[in-house]
């Protein structure tokens, strides 16, 4: 009767491991695309006057899950839409670029609807931290490069609607 040492029995099991483990590391996972639903209208109107500057179709993001996923695993939007933020109070909050394929204007907002800071073409998959630097209640996030085509400054108001 032949005997099989310790050591080869662990030296096969080691092997069979590896192996495995490569198969494994070949395997993707695929992340479905997720579609921009219109849910309300935003208004942004200049800061000196009620001059209506320019208006978005918004998607909300208000639970735990819509404000930690945000635009992730999107394509892209439209020039006229954006995701608002709400959040339950006003304070600093911070954002990051995580599996965010595009890049964003992210504009800060205080709870009186004036907009507070921006963080202008926030770049994609960059997992830094955007801090708003005041204490703000909203957030709209728009392409990258719009807020500064549009003249959009610290100071304008907005207001929103659900559909």
């Amino acid at each position: 009767m032949k005997t099989i040492h310790k050591g080869s029995v662990i030296l096969i099991v080691v092997a069979l491991l590896l192996f495995s483990c490569k198969e494994a590391s070949k395997k993707t996972i695929a992340t479905q695309s997720i579609d921009f639903t219109h849910e309300g209208d935003l208004s942004v109107f200049l800061n000196s006057s009620d001059t209506l500057k320019t208006k978005f179709n918004i998607e909300f993001a208000e639970t735990d899950y819509e404000t930690q996923t945000g635009l992730m695993y999107r394509k892209g939007m439209d020039s006229n839409q954006g995701m608002l933020f709400i959040f339950p109070d006003e304070r600093v909050h911070s954002f990051y670029m995580k599996n965010t394929e595009f890049p964003l204007d992210i504009i800060y907002i205080k709870e009186d609807l004036r907009i507070a800071s921006f963080q202008e073409n926030a770049q994609p998959l960059n997992e830094s931290g955007l801090t708003s630097q005041v204490p703000i209640k909203y957030v709209l996030e728009i392409n990258g490069g719009l807020a500064q085509e549009l003249g959009l400054s610290i100071g304008d108001s907005i207001s929103f609607s659900r559909k």
